[in-house]
């Protein structure tokens, strides 16, 4: 999975690059094929922005877009927000209505 971090007017420390770092490994439990996820932080008039572009193999890329005053509650409902729409998207592909090879049984042919 590539990763990228992308800033604008705001510099980030390593606390902050680890908390999105830890943020993204969150999103691999799903065990979605994740290529790539960009991340954008930008400096509004009112805070901060965070954006989570997530770009998953054969889906809809997925886009979460985050305003808060404090930066690491925009993470925060961001990485939220997004684990929200993955697991959404993660039940939609393995419905239980959909069932497995091993789940069916033989029929004998007599």
């Amino acid at each position: 999975m590539n990763t990228q971090i992308r800033t604008k007017d705001i510099t980030l420390n390593d606390f902050t690059k680890a908390h999105i770092a830890g943020a993204i490994e969150q999103f691999q439990k799903y065990n979605m094929d994740i290529t790539t996820v960009n991340v954008s932080v930008a400096k509004e008039k009112q805070g901060v922005s965070v954006e989570f572009d997530m770009h998953i193999a054969h889906q809809q890329p997925i886009v979460i877009q985050q305003e808060d005053a404090d930066l690491n509650a925009a993470i925060d409902l961001a990485t939220d927000r997004a684990t929200k729409a993955l697991r959404r998207l993660h039940d939609k592909v393995k419905s239980h209505r959909n069932s497995s090879l091993k789940e069916t049984e033989a029929v004998e042919v007599e």
